[in-house]
């Protein structure tokens, strides 16, 4: 088993846990404030304070699609989206293109509007 510490979070307290990474007889990990079930988001994790409603609708949001914060080989987790403008550029961008939304939601960079203009949800004709 790995040793050393992951990120939960309990989205309705807006709180963060660091805790001892899962193991294979680990028991479903529960909120000390509401005992609702903790979503395990990984070890690159840092939490928005919690009056930032804003971050943490968009954390929501991310969590929700599946998307999580644990470190690659290069060390974080990579791009995420931090407001909800990136958010909903990107649910549109997967909209008009079929991408997955957990995709979308990482791409650092949209693709460009025709012209040059600006991001685009759709992407540019072929």
């Amino acid at each position: 088993m790995a040793h050393g510490k992951t990120s939960y979070v309990c989205l309705p307290c807006r709180a963060s846990y660091k805790q001892p990474y899962p193991g294979y007889h680990d028991h479903d990990r529960v909120c000390p404030r509401c005992t609702e079930p903790l979503i395990h988001v990984g070890s690159a994790f840092a939490a928005p304070k919690r009056r930032d409603t804003a971050a943490w609708r968009t954390l929501s949001v991310l969590l929700h699609a599946g998307v999580r914060f644990h470190k690659s080989c290069c060390g974080g987790p990579g791009y995420r989206p931090r407001t909800l403008s990136e958010v909903r550029e990107r649910m549109a961008y997967a909209r008009a293109t079929g991408e997955p939304f957990a995709q979308a939601l990482v791409r650092h960079d949209l693709p460009q509007r025709p012209g040059g203009r600006g991001r685009s949800a759709v992407p540019p004709p072929k």
